[in-house]
């Protein structure tokens, strides 16, 4: 087992096991699954949304309900394999009736997306709504950055001293939603290629 893959599967086993999130209740009772990610751990790009819905906690699989078939034509659009890339998000529990997560829970599970980052990393961080935006660009002490996100997506932030990039993105769920949303989507997605 390769170093990435042991230090992944490490991650996912204290996921499993994660009783101190309000969330582990709930998935104990729905016999539901963390979400850990998917894909490339060599991946050039990351992408991170900000909690799995009914279907990826159903599968532990991210994007994987309508958001995700958006996310597969986004990628197909600019000619990216799901495979080439690595997909989870900032909570990693689904959070009760798909609401928005929590600060609290955030701050919870942001330590795992953090290793995460660091056994990929990426020359590419491209965020999915606004929660993991606003995570990330705080990490990495970009604050001054921060903007709604109908203003920041799709534009490039460097992040000092290393070689990776910032992208903030709508949320695929947006074109869910809205199908006119699909193009600015599409247009936000050509930056990565």
């Amino acid at each position: 087992m390769s170093d990435k893959k042991s230090k992944m599967k490490a991650i996912r086993d204290e996921l499993f096991e994660f009783s101190e999130s309000p969330l582990y209740e709930e998935r104990i009772k729905n016999k539901a699954f963390p979400v850990i990610g998917e894909g490339s751990h060599d991946a050039r790009v990351i992408f991170i949304g900000e909690a799995p819905g009914k279907n990826e906690a159903k599968t532990g699989k991210p994007f994987c309900g309508a958001s995700g078939k958006i996310l597969d034509q986004l990628l197909e659009h600019i000619k990216l394999n799901r495979e080439d890339v690595y997909i989870t998000n900032v909570v990693k529990d689904r959070p009760t009736n798909n609401r928005d997560p929590k600060p609290e829970e955030i701050e919870l599970y942001a330590p795992f997306l953090d290793k995460q980052i660091g056994i990929i990393q990426p020359k590419i961080i491209a965020t999915l709504g606004r929660f993991s935006m606003e995570y990330i660009i705080k990490k990495f002490g970009l604050e001054e950055k921060l903007e709604p996100i109908s203003k920041i997506h799709g534009k490039k932030i460097k992040i000092p001293n290393t070689d990776m990039t910032i992208i903030p993105l709508y949320h695929p769920a947006v074109a869910v939603y809205n199908r006119n949303m699909l193009d600015d989507l599409k247009k936000d997605f050509e930056i990565l290629k």
